[in-house]
């Protein structure tokens, strides 16, 4: 079974990606650095609440479309 932090950052990068946006250009707009952008989307970080808010704002979804597992 995959672990959901794997699970979650998969769905992560395929909605930045189907935005258009790098790991740069997502970190600018969610005020974190790319580099945990990209911890997150390989699974090794485990995002807080408020993380996961400044994302689902930057990406211009409702913060529930982040988890559709």
């Amino acid at each position: 079974m995959e672990d959901i932090r794997a699970k979650f950052g998969k769905h992560l990068r395929k909605i930045r990606e189907a935005k258009g946006l790098t790991q740069e250009g997502l970190a600018d707009l969610a005020g974190m650095h790319f580099t945990y952008i990209g911890q997150i989307e390989r699974g090794l970080r485990n995002p807080s609440l408020i993380n996961l808010e400044r994302l689902a704002r930057a990406l211009k979804i409702k913060a529930d479309e982040l988890f559709p597992f």
